[in-house]
């Protein structure tokens, strides 16, 4: 008997998220992949964007993380993984990205706070490097984690030098406004201390590209009683010189 128009029987997935090569197990693969572009997702959630049945989804997300293409956040929701920034690494030769890691070790080590740097995606900012003090999950921020540019000093500075017409639709739903993006332009760095919502301080600078223009961001986070409530004060020369550092190697 056919289906009624009432049935439960699932439609099917929105091949639009990925792309369809013609192997059916590579286009569910893509789309899971584009489901994690915006942001961390449980297998729920993929379930849902794509219609992918529940261990299919499963199933895929378990494989593309031993591939590390895929890897897993505090809450257990997957996200993109390592991998991803290392093939961009050898294949666009990113020296940016290939002196990141000496880069962010050698000031986590003189600072002892965690170091990332972050990369702005269309609407949000990518964490594409990262040399982390603990080995606690709930305190790290994984490689290939996206967040909203709404708030915190990383989507200050990302945002800050932005061209008017993209900074003002920036502002759009932020927690900041023109005027802290002005200061931020001004001092050349942004930092928080964590005092609100009780969470780390963060002292975040550019990483300039050829032209001057920003092309990432270098965050230096840890918990207040080590990098104090002003953080600029004590580690601001070290969060620069490592910027510049970078900034030096882009060739983007």
């Amino acid at each position: 008997m056919p289906l009624s128009a009432s049935s439960s029987a699932p439609s099917p997935p929105p091949f639009g998220l990925g792309h369809d090569s013609g192997v059916a197990v590579l286009d569910k693969a893509s789309l899971l992949l584009s489901v994690l572009e915006d942001g961390p997702a449980s297998v729920s959630r993929i379930v849902c964007v794509t219609g992918l049945t529940r261990p299919t989804a499963h199933r895929l997300a378990l494989a593309l993380q031993r591939l590390r293409l895929v890897t897993r956040d505090a809450r257990g929701r997957f996200l993109l993984g390592p991998r991803l920034s290392e093939m961009a690494v050898v294949e666009h030769g990113d020296r940016m990205l290939g002196l990141a890691g000496s880069v962010l070790t050698g000031l986590r080590d003189r600072t002892g706070a965690s170091a990332r740097l972050y990369r702005r995606c269309e609407d949000r900012l990518l964490c594409v490097a990262g040399a982390e003090t603990s080995s606690n999950v709930a305190e790290t921020v994984p490689v290939g984690t996206a967040f909203p540019m709404r708030s915190g000093p990383v989507a200050q500075v990302l945002l800050a030098w932005e061209e008017p017409d993209v900074l003002y639709r920036g502002l759009v739903g932020a927690r900041f406004t023109a005027t802290v993006l002005a200061g931020v332009r001004r001092r050349g760095w942004a930092q928080s201390s964590g005092e609100r919502n009780g969470g780390p301080a963060a002292l975040t600078a550019p990483v300039r590209g050829p032209g001057g223009r920003v092309v990432a961001a270098l965050c230096l986070s840890g918990p207040v009683g080590l990098l104090t409530e002003e953080p600029a004060r004590e580690f601001g020369s070290a969060v620069i010189d490592a910027a510049l550092r970078l900034g030096e190697a882009s060739d983007t």
